[in-house]
């Protein structure tokens, strides 16, 4: 029983690395004293539901994925907030390996976007696999399954492109996002 605790908190610590965070900074934002964190990584026996669950909102993966380390399967999009455009420096630490064991596919090269407000909004596609967006400047509105969803600097979204979608800027700022898909 020990060792599946302790994959979970070495799941948590690699999402927490992954995403740029120290124990010091986590701890912080959740908090809870460092040292009882520090404590929670090292043996995730002790650690709260509450707490994993707030982990997982945090970083928007979800709960049973840390809990058992299997990918959900995304039904239609997943949006997280990160907020204060915290993402966009933290988007160097994801790799695409993490992303390809997520959804079990191969990970195409990220494709870097940049919409201007004068364009015209993109054709609805729809394509296999999954995708992420990362809005790197500006505000996107993304057009899917008959809805616009509004991302700002920082957010991110996974979807299921299987639904058709298109991308334009929102605002009168040019916005850039990038984009990666997996097969």
């Amino acid at each position: 029983m020990k060792k599946e605790f302790n994959e979970i908190s070495a799941r948590i610590r690699e999402l927490r690395e992954v995403c740029g965070y120290s124990q010091k900074q986590l701890a912080e934002e959740l908090g809870i004293d460092e040292s009882v964190y520090a404590g929670y990584e090292l043996n995730g026996e002790n650690i709260p539901i509450s707490v994993i669950y707030e982990i997982a909102n945090k970083f928007g993966v979800d709960f049973t994925e840390i809990v058992t380390g299997v990918g959900a399967k995304l039904d239609t999009y997943h949006i997280v907030k990160r907020g204060e455009g915290k993402s966009v420096s933290r988007y160097p630490g994801y790799r695409f390996e993490d992303l390809a064991f997520r959804y079990s596919h191969k990970i195409m090269q990220p494709l870097l976007v940049t919409l201007d407000p004068s364009d015209k909004p993109a054709d609805l596609v729809a394509h296999s696999g999954q995708e992420f967006n990362l809005v790197l400047e500006g505000s996107v509105a993304v057009v899917f399954d008959g809805k616009e969803l509004i991302l700002n600097e920082g957010d991110s979204i996974y979807f299921n492109p299987t639904h058709p979608h298109g991308q334009k800027c929102h605002g009168d700022k040019k916005a850039r996002f990038l984009t990666m898909i997996a097969e």
